[in-house]
């Protein structure tokens, strides 16, 4: 019983949803049919009088009246309050002439507020029902075709005909308004799911040309710096200078490990069997850094104060990534041979200071040769995870870069 119930609400759905596109396509054509079925109805309700009452002799005159209220209807897409008046006055003028008050004489009347209701605001469907209401009503008491019924009996019976359609066509408006507003607010949160996604991939592509500015930055620093020496050694100190080439090929090497490991992200699936990417770098890679930058003739020294504590996976590589970055810029920028890193772990925030010796008047990196895109990176990934980030010439020559990161907050 269940399925066979289900069966026929699937085909009146189908049936129905068929029904409102053809008359979403031929507008016109539904009307006309509506209209001719009115006719019918106000036809059939002008011939019937109170037991012992004899028709009224005004049949063309009521005939004439009931068409002309039938026919003002195909207007009331455009004309819904001229619709209203015409068959208002055509039903009040019907009434007086003595055809008897009946729902299908009051079907034109009961259409137009229908379609009122509909179309129109609150404030007009209320002005134009009540003033129909109550001539038609008025006109229903002293009508002589039914002085048979009670007072009582003539004023519910169009008072409660003509209230229906009220009722019915300001649930439909209602209902229309609520669907659209569902419709707007999916198609706003469609837009938002868009600009969400066009924001999550600029936001990628920025993180990424971070990552690739710090891994070529500071490969290509300490390549340069590394074959500058090599260049200048080779004729007086030759076994020197083929361990600092041979620094140079790991330099390299190591450049191409990050760059792989970057760029895999982009091609990164769902294979079991495709190679495992490197482990994004952290603090522990941090004497791994040291060497490569004393392989180019930086020395640098670490000192770390206060019990180490662990960083969450995010602030681990911003760490790593400004202390190479204030690193490459001291090969770069500073013209030192000596470089302090500086860990200090205070309360639940790790302040990381990165400075040199070099000439007081040493140019700072954001606008070394015009460009700070290196500064930029550092502020940028320290201000992403919470922290800040300060730098500047040191009173007493040299250059500093000081940021301050969050720890893991204890359980």
């Amino acid at each position: 019983m269940s399925s066979s119930l289900e069966r026929y609400q699937d085909r009146l759905e189908r049936y129905s949803g068929r029904v409102g596109k053809y008359a979403d396509r031929h507008p016109r054509l539904i009307d006309l049919a509506v209209v001719l079925a009115l006719m019918g109805c106000v036809s059939l309700g002008s011939s019937l009088t109170m037991p012992g009452v004899a028709p009224p002799d005004h049949r063309t005159a009521g005939a004439a009246l009931m068409g002309v209220s039938c026919l003002a209807l195909l207007r009331y897409r455009s004309h819904p309050r001229t619709a209203v008046v015409v068959t208002a006055v055509c039903t009040v003028i019907a009434v007086v002439l003595g055809y008897l008050v009946t729902p299908l004489l009051l079907a034109p009347i009961m259409a137009a507020l229908y379609w009122l209701a509909m179309l129109t605001d609150p404030k007009t469907t209320r002005a134009f029902g009540l003033a129909t209401t109550v001539a038609v009503t008025a006109a229903a008491v002293f009508s002589d075709s039914m002085d048979e019924l009670s007072l009582l009996l003539r004023t519910i019976g169009p008072f409660f005909w003509l209230m229906l359609p009220l009722a019915a066509g300001n649930m439909t408006r209602l209902r229309r308004a609520y669907l659209q507003a569902v419709q707007a607010r999916a198609e706003h949160a469609e837009r938002t799911r868009e600009e969400e996604a066009r924001l999550r991939v600029t936001e990628e592509r920025m993180r990424i040309a971070r990552e690739l500015h710090d891994v070529v930055a500071h490969h290509l620093a300490l390549a340069n710096a590394q074959a500058g020496t090599a260049a200048h050694l080779v004729l007086t100190r030759p076994e020197q200078t083929k361990k600092i080439l041979t620094d140079l090929t790991g330099t390299t090497s190591s450049a191409l490990r990050e760059l792989k490991a970057t760029l895999g992200l982009l091609r990164q699936n769902d294979d079991p069997a495709a190679d495992p990417l490197e482990p994004a770098p952290g603090l522990a890679r941090l004497p791994e850094l040291v060497a490569s930058c004393e392989s180019a003739g930086l020395t640098v020294t670490v000192t770390t104060e206060g019990e180490p504590r662990p960083l969450s996976p995010g602030a681990d590589l911003t760490a790593f990534r400004i202390v190479q970055e204030a690193l490459t810029n001291v090969t770069k920028h500073a013209g030192s041979q000596l470089a302090r890193v500086r860990l200090v772990y205070s309360g639940s925030r790790l302040v990381i200071t990165v400075s040199d010796d070099g000439p007081a008047s040493a140019p700072p990196p954001a606008t070394a040769q015009g460009r700070g895109f290196g500064v930029l990176g550092m502020r940028e990934r320290a201000h992403s995870i919470g922290g800040e980030l300060r730098l500047g010439p040191r009173p007493e020559g040299g250059f500093e870069v000081t940021t301050a990161l969050p720890l893991i907050p204890e359980a």
